[in-house]
């Protein structure tokens, strides 16, 4: 069976970028990193992604001849190549949770001085994290709007300047559903939930989580210093920011596009790399999201990088409230009481070809030397790896 370019094969000759790329980087300067499983795994990926190593297939034009090697992805999370097309499919997949009205963004910052305990523990702070802002959320809006509300939480742990940076962004319905189930509460156009009473108690909440975690020695870190850590952290001004609403469904896709599947930072954000240094773009959110240039030494950036790895299996992508799988019959509900009709299925795509040209407009089979053919697949070409 053929995969996709986000899930198996693809052709060098046109889809290979041309600039430098995190996979060159990682392969010239990570291995003399110390790196636990998750980064290795994430390194050997990413390295050999759409190379021999991974194997493929030999492909031929039909009509005019052409050969060329179609590579398999190494289809890791963490792989800037290996994205684009699930992104997509998986934000034409979300149509069938949105609801017809405006979607708040709200993103939940944790203070720097958690950081330690974030890099010790990721898989048990992180959890933490998303229970602390789900709960927030969802009391709060109980509260205030007096409905259930849902909403889809994406993490990220990054800066533009690859920097740890823990935090969750949440795209929100602009309402929910009443308790009696009799009637959908809708917010005002630009006002969702009191700001500082979502601070407040979001780090309240998280406070005490990580405290229990740490005495109940979840977290291994020296207790009292940990606890040192919580109590400076608890006296700094938590950032939870609410964006203004984004404008219907159609958009909400869009948004989710971009967001959901992104990584530490694309090939695309590399300018040069000599062998040495490395030098990338990113956007000043300090100085009006003007777009200025950092250069550091390739171990460092390599480490930037794979610090932003997540545990193995770690979901970080989470859907509540409404938009939880088992919420679907009070779903249905609010489309009902909004008076509008409900979604119809998504077809699924005969194959990964269809898929492709159904969603960026062209057909990777096409033969990219006569332009009329299609290549077809000749020959396996078996892993190089054991």
């Amino acid at each position: 069976m053929r995969h996709s370019a986000a899930h198996g094969l693809v052709r060098p000759g046109n889809l290979r970028p041309t600039g430098p790329e995190v996979a060159d980087i990682l392969r010239e300067h990570a291995y003399g990193l110390k790196l636990n499983s998750e980064q290795l795994r994430a390194v050997r990926a990413i390295v050999h992604c759409r190379t021999a190593w991974l194997g493929g297939h030999l492909e031929v034009c039909k009509l005019c001849g052409f050969e060329t090697h179609a590579y398999n992805s190494c289809r890791n999370r963490h792989c800037p190549k290996c994205q684009i097309l699930r992104q997509e499919l998986w934000a034409e997949a979300q149509e069938q949770r949105l609801l017809p009205v405006p979607y708040f963004h709200v993103i939940f910052t944790i203070a720097a001085e958690l950081h330690p305990l974030f890099r010790r523990a990721r898989r048990v702070c992180l959890k933490l994290l998303f229970e602390s802002v789900s709960e927030t959320l969802l009391e709060i809006a109980q509260t205030h709007l007096k409905a259930q509300i849902g909403f889809t939480a994406i993490l990220h742990t990054w800066t533009q300047k690859l920097r740890y940076h823990p935090h969750i962004h949440c795209i929100v319905p602009a309402g929910g559903l009443s308790p009696d189930g009799s009637r959908f509460r809708s917010c005002k156009a630009n006002f969702f939930l009191p700001v500082r009473k979502l601070r407040s108690v979001f780090k309240a909440k998280l406070k005490d989580k990580l405290q229990q975690a740490l005495t109940a020695g979840e977290i291994r870190f020296p207790v009292a210093e940990g606890l040192d850590l919580i109590r400076r952290a608890a006296q700094k001004t938590w950032v939870v920011e609410v964006k203004p609403p984004l404008a219907g469904p159609q958009q909400v896709v869009r948004y989710l596009s971009r967001y959901v599947h992104r990584i530490a930072i694309s090939n695309s954000r590399i300018l040069a790399y000599d062998g040495r240094t490395v030098t990338f773009r990113y956007k000043d959110r300090a100085d009006q999201n003007k777009t200025k240039s950092r250069t550091v030494e390739a171990p460092i950036f390599a480490r930037l990088f794979l610090q932003h790895v997540l545990p193995k299996r770690f979901v970080r992508i989470r859907h509540y409230g409404l938009l939880a799988t088992r919420a679907g019959k009070k779903l249905k509900r609010c489309r009902v009481l909004l008076g509008v009709p409900q979604p119809k299925p998504i077809e699924k795509d005969q194959s990964w070809v269809h898929a492709y040209q159904r969603i960026f407009g062209r057909d990777p089979t096409l033969c990219p030397k006569c332009k009329v053919g299609h290549l077809v697949p000749r020959l396996v070409l078996p892993p190089l790896r054991l």
